[in-house]
């Protein structure tokens, strides 16, 4: 039994008064006893503070408890829907609608039970690791949103950190250094609020259930019940089903991703090891072009869409149909096919690769093994044969990129070394013409000279689109100053994005600039020993492509020799720029052995 003593004042039953100072008592301070049963405090106690509110900011709880009433029942609601929101949201904007939101997550009835069955302390530490998981499983969700609208793909946990560097580089040049900075800032103030906003909705709803165990207990055993039964009979809305395991599906698919993604240089390197020319001589190699100038010209984004879609189609088949009479016109013959891409969207250095090293590039730990070994490439086994100087012009490039040297280039002329004096059209920073102008100048048109092979890289035709150039008078070129003012009609990207037709709009007319560049440098520079392929590298973003899941990209020879073309024929490719719809497909990566063969002798 416990006991305290406390004192209190009895009343004054002389009438009489306090001392005018107030100094002291005209009745007699008493002792009291109190006794209490076992327990009886703590249970007074806990009563005491469940009746009176806490006194929240200067104590307006106790001066509102209606109001402080309401808030408390207001942010538990919001807690659990802000829960149930994480949980639901999907990993991509076409999956955003009302049906995906009107589902059961089972993954909330097992956090919930597992909270309930924890003793208080593990519980507390429980609610905040669940809610610090739900916060980093939302902005997972949002990279791979970010993903699929660009890349059509999700977001990589192994191999997909450098890409962001690559975004951030992106903003800056289409939008300048203020619009980067402040989607970075956006980024990272969105990742905190989320992390903050789910663990303490997580924390809330724990204290809310446990403050209420008997009805929590119940609800999650009928959630639990409804779940199950819903499962089984597969109850759907909308064709949408109603008790949704998705989460977890969601995660375990990650988790193979990563563990695939870790064994995946063991599987490149066995790829890599075998090629089918590493022992040939080099006088044996590509026999059947010694003499001519060969150029592998990727162009940027041209992708199947710029010749299938039907509001693209027609004038992008007026643009070949122009870019076939003007070769014609200058005795040259044509023949197209389409390759697969191993990427879309962005990533064109892992589309190059792949179309020189003839192995499937699909990563970035792919391209960065790749690079550092001695693979050979296209290019590198004409730099192996010693009859052909190799140049690579690459005006994308604007700083160090040391894997150039593994690609066999004798010379990189980078966007600084092409003489270009003008300005940036958004993220390209050389426009087309002037770069094949550049290399005519540097070295195609040079005087006796070996015969060159070049990779050429036309970036005019690169994301975001706008503004783009568009051709002139090719004596008019200059140092390029002549852009400035080309660069004042065009469009503004902030506008062009607010619309997705404009933005196919700029992408087709960007294409159709960097084929007609290609095709009137070869109509005034191009001669009997030119023999030019190009191809587009991968398809434009979904914005474009409309959710396109094809990765086709169009590919062409073009030669004024007859013999060159005569040595494919087997390949059955469409005669001129435009490939049939039942053109022979192949991997990109299938190009490199066939060109090879096909002119081993």
């Amino acid at each position: 039994m416990s006991l305290f003593t406390r004192t209190r004042q009895l009343p004054d039953t002389t009438g009489g008064e306090k001392d005018a100072d107030g100094g002291g008592a005209t009745g007699e301070d008493v002792t009291e006893e109190v006794v209490q049963e076992p327990g009886a405090t703590e249970t007074a106690e806990a009563t005491e503070a469940a009746e009176s509110p806490r006194p929240g900011w200067f104590g307006w709880r106790r001066r509102y408890p209606r109001t402080a009433r309401g808030v408390s029942v207001g942010t538990s609601v919001l807690a659990g829907l802000l829960v149930l929101l994480v949980l639901l949201f999907p990993n991509r904007l076409d999956h955003m609608n009302l049906r995906s939101f009107l589902r059961l997550p089972v993954e909330a009835i097992v956090i919930a039970a597992v909270l309930l069955v924890l003793p208080p302390k593990a519980r507390r530490i429980a609610a905040v690791a669940f809610g610090v998981f739900l916060g980093l499983f939302t902005v997972l969700k949002f990279l791979d949103m970010g993903f699929y609208q660009t890349l059509a793909r999700p977001f990589d946990l192994v191999f997909d950190w450098i890409m962001l560097g690559n975004a951030t580089d992106w903003l800056r040049e289409s939008f300048g250094r203020t619009g980067e900075v402040l989607a970075v800032t956006g980024a990272i103030v969105l990742f905190v609020a989320l992390l903050a906003l789910s663990t303490w909705a997580t924390v809330r709803l724990t204290d809310v259930m446990s403050r209420h165990r008997p009805q929590a207990v119940g609800t999650t055993l009928v959630l639990g019940t409804v779940w199950v039964t819903c499962f089984t009979v597969g109850v759907q809305f909308g064709g949408v089903s109603f008790a949704t395991k998705g989460n977890t599906e969601f995660l375990a698919n990650r988790v193979q991703h990563v563990r695939n993604g870790l064994g995946d240089a063991k599987v490149f390197e066995k790829e890599s090891a075998v090629d089918a020319f590493a022992a040939t001589p080099p006088d044996q190699l590509l026999t059947g072009l010694r003499g001519k100038d060969v150029l592998f010209t990727f162009i940027e984004s041209y992708g199947r869409v710029a010749i299938d879609d039907p509001a693209m189609a027609p004038e992008m088949d007026a643009t070949l149909k122009k870019g076939d009479a003007t070769l014609k016109s200058a005795g040259f013959a044509s023949r197209s096919g389409w390759l697969r891409s191993p990427v879309t969207g962005a990533g064109s250095w892992m589309a190059h690769s792949t179309f020189l090293s003839g192995l499937w590039v699909k990563n970035q730990q792919r391209y960065l093994n790749l690079t550092s070994s001695d693979r050979a490439t296209l290019t590198s086994y004409f730099q192996k044969t010693g009859d052909w100087r190799t140049v690579g012009i690459v005006p994308g490039v604007r700083k160090s990129w040391p894997e150039g040297k593994y690609f066999g280039l004798d010379h990189i002329y980078d966007s600084t070394h092409l003489g270009y004096k003008g300005p940036y059209f958004s993220w390209t920073p050389v426009p087309d013409q002037f770069s094949l102008e550049a290399f005519q100048k540097l070295e195609h048109g040079k005087k006796n000279r070996d015969p060159i092979m070049a990779e050429i890289i036309l970036a005019s035709s690169h994301n975001p689109w706008s503004p783009i150039a568009h051709t002139i008078d090719w004596n008019d070129l200059g140092d390029g100053s002549v852009f400035e003012q080309i660069k004042k009609e065009g469009t503004n990207p902030t506008e062009v994005w607010k619309s997705q037709e404009r933005v196919r709009t700029e992408y087709r007319k960007a294409i159709q600039y960097s084929v007609d560049s290609l095709t009137q440098w070869m109509q005034r520079y191009g001669d009997k020993n030119t023999v030019l392929v190009f191809l587009g590298d991968h398809q434009p973003v979904p914005t474009v492509t409309k959710g396109s899941t094809s990765r086709d990209v169009p590919v062409t020879i073009v030669a004024k020799d007859p013999k060159v073309l005569d040595r494919v024929a087997d390949w059955h490719w469409t005669d001129g720029l435009k490939p049939a719809d039942n053109a022979p497909e192949w991997g990109m990566d299938k190009f490199r052995d066939r060109f090879m063969t096909a002119f081993a002798k």
